[in-house]
């Protein structure tokens, strides 16, 4: 996984063979809580969506310390596998092999993917809003919660209120192709 400081990714992973990796709410908020505790002092968050399935989080690095932060990236993974095989008597591998990072090179992608992680429920048709799912940054975000987890600077420089964010996240739900809801 290349990364590098200063730089936005979308970093993502799924389970395997569609397994859960979130089997109740405390599952989401652990794995939330040892994230935000693991990756303090390595990156910064700006938007994420934690699904049955899959995680999307949209990072920046602040370290200089990429293999370190690699391996916390590991390490995060393989302990929350150890805690959710302990919790459910289950074995092996729980995440697919490799964690991708993909880079963001294009200051205007950045609101897009920030809506593209937050709808991930909405097209997946667990919810019918965004501020119906509890495991995303939108919440946050939109002014409904007040999370520590998420930096907030890209939706307080390119929106005036958060109330245009929220027009902005539901107008581009209205624009997502038939497609991409099943």
């Amino acid at each position: 996984m290349d990364l590098e400081t200063g730089k936005f990714y979308h970093l993502y992973n799924r389970s395997n063979n569609k397994e859960l990796l979130f089997r109740n709410e405390e599952n989401y908020r652990y794995f939330l809580r040892k994230f935000k505790a693991r990756f303090k002092d390595y990156l910064l968050v700006y938007a994420y969506c934690l699904m049955p399935t899959h995680f999307h989080f949209l990072i920046k690095i602040e370290t200089e310390n990429i293999d370190d932060l690699r391996t916390h990236i590991g390490i995060q993974l393989s302990a929350y596998t150890k805690a959710i095989n302990k919790a459910f008597d289950r074995n092996g591998s729980l995440f697919q092999q490799h964690t991708k990072a993909k880079l963001i090179d294009k200051q205007s992608y950045l609101l897009t993917l920030i809506s593209y992680i937050h709808q991930n429920p909405i097209r997946s048709k667990l919810v019918d809003k965004l501020e119906a799912w509890p495991y995303s940054s939108y919440l946050d975000l939109a002014g409904y919660r007040n999370g520590t987890l998420v930096n907030r600077s890209i939706i307080e420089e390119n929106f005036s209120t958060v109330e245009d964010f929220r027009d902005f996240s539901n107008q581009t739900i209205q624009n997502i192709p038939e497609k991409h809801l099943v």
